[in-house]
């Protein structure tokens, strides 16, 4: 599937208490560019957040950082897809955040359920092979 990006500058505003980013402020961008994927391929914005599936930091990020984060679908259900996430030095590449987060898709007018009809593209792609196993045995779990 088609990855969408986003990038966010590191302020002081950002840290916590060690002087690195706060877990809180990355979460947000997290979903937000998890949002934008989802969103993006659904065609819509009548999706709605329903977990944040375990999003991890790799290593500590300092202020100053720019962040590249990187989403894509990368399992659908009938009324639900998860998108993985994971966040880069923009500079460096090293790998800083990563996780998957789902979504629902439901109709405007009555907030309930509707079908989607997402379909996963073949893939050949190592990292997106492996990030579809993690999201179906989210499923499983």
């Amino acid at each position: 599937m088609k990855k969408y990006e986003t990038s966010h500058l590191v302020k002081g505003e950002d840290l916590n208490h060690h002087g690195t980013l706060f877990a809180a402020r990355a979460a947000a961008w997290f979903v937000e560019t998890a949002f934008v994927a989802a969103s993006c391929t659904y065609g819509k914005n009548e999706i709605v957040c329903l977990n944040l599936n375990n999003m991890s930091f790799k290593r500590p990020v300092k202020p100053g950082t720019i962040l590249k984060f990187e989403a894509r679908v990368v399992l659908a259900g009938k009324t639900s897809f998860v998108v993985a996430v994971s966040a880069a030095d923009a500079f460096g590449g090293e790998k800083a955040i990563e996780g998957m987060v789902t979504f629902v898709t439901v109709d405007e007018q009555t907030g309930k359920k509707v079908e989607h009809h997402i379909v996963l593209d073949e893939t050949e792609d190592d990292d997106e092979v492996r990030q579809r196993k993690a999201a179906e045995a989210l499923k499983k779990s």
